[in-house]
């Protein structure tokens, strides 16, 4: 079974639907998403993908108030006057408290700064927005809250994603279903049995289930590919893909292999970016070489027809001696 996201079909017998996950690497600078837009362009992605998350609904008071170490360039990049107007408007990226708090000492960071930086607005959606459709990618996101569904949801995307910690949101899940877009379900985290519930509120129409180890990065020890295998038995005719967090290409490569109709990395443009994602990311060379190499299996696979190819019809001319039958 196969489903449209876009212009493009995802399942069996189509070519792997290749998503380059942007998501926080972007650092709260609108130019860093900009050029890894561009760079997922250039090694030949099907889709970019961001998170999106209204902070003070995701997060507790408790929680955003945790005194967290946040690199003074992501605070910066909060700070510039040019992403804190919005059409001549004060839009503030950090709440009051925590710009003057940050004004006073850049060094006295919390969780909750983190949080607010990294979160684009209206502003940086619009421009991503207009540039992937200049670039002819699409793009779409994790919404982690009903808002942000509806948030992105308005700028037509083609489909939507749920985090793996999101799966046991059953609310979220019925809104992200509202929509009446493709669904792509990770499942990092979470038992089989969270897994079947999941799908039952979700419904298995236009649904994708990736396999997914929810550690940044995960060792190759906990990756464990064949449940690729095992979700495809669970879930007749719904298309499995594999998002992952290992370090290489290799698992990538190798789960579609064993059957993935889409696969998700992160992209960076530098590992030692400061973030918690970068380490579990692809630069674009590696991105590149992971692409290509999925790009060769898929010819290389082939369609299982045994046939004697035109190639060989002189090499067996030389070397055959007799002939019996």
């Amino acid at each position: 079974m196969a489903i449209k996201i876009g212009t493009k079909w995802v399942g069996e017998g189509h070519s792997c639907f290749i998503v380059a996950e942007i998501g926080i690497n972007h650092n709260g600078s609108l130019e860093i998403a900009k050029k890894l837009i561009d760079a997922a362009v250039e090694v030949g992605c099907d889709a970019v993908k961001f998170q999106k998350r209204q902070v003070n609904v995701v997060y507790s008071p408790a929680q955003l108030a945790e005194v967290r170490k946040v690199d003074e360039s992501i605070i910066c990049n909060a700070l510039d006057p040019e992403r804190n107007i919005i059409e001549g408007a004060e839009w503030p990226v950090l709440p009051k408290e925590s710009r003057k708090r940050l004004e006073a000492d850049m060094s006295n960071t919390t969780n909750g700064d983190l949080k607010y930086a990294l979160e684009f607005s209206m502003k940086e959606y619009d421009i991503i927005d207009l540039l992937c459709q200049k670039k002819g990618i699409m793009w779409f996101a994790s919404s982690w809250d009903g808002l942000s569904v509806h948030f992105v949801n308005g700028y037509k995307v083609p489909c939507h994603k749920i985090a793996s910690p999101c799966l046991t949101h059953a609310d979220l899940l019925k809104r992200v279903r509202s929509n009446g877009k493709p669904v792509i379900l990770s499942t990092g985290g979470s038992t089989m049995e969270r897994i079947e519930k999941a799908v039952e509120i979700l419904g298995r129409e236009d649904l994708i289930i990736l396999h997914c180890v929810a550690n940044y990065p995960c060792e190759d020890s906990e990756i464990n590919l064949r449940i690729i295998n095992a979700l495809r038995l669970i879930f007749p005719g719904v298309p499995i893909g594999y998002s992952g967090h290992e370090i290489g290409i290799l698992p990538s490569v190798m789960a579609v292999a064993m059957g993935a109709c889409l696969v998700e990395r992160h992209i960076t443009l530098d590992k030692n970016m400061p973030g918690s994602d970068h380490k579990a990311s692809l630069e674009p060379q590696e991105f590149k070489q992971m692409v290509d190499e999925i790009r060769r299996f898929e010819k290389i696979k082939g369609d299982g027809i045994k046939r004697v190819l035109p190639s060989e019809i002189p090499i067996m001319a030389k070397l055959r001696r007799k002939i019996d039958f």
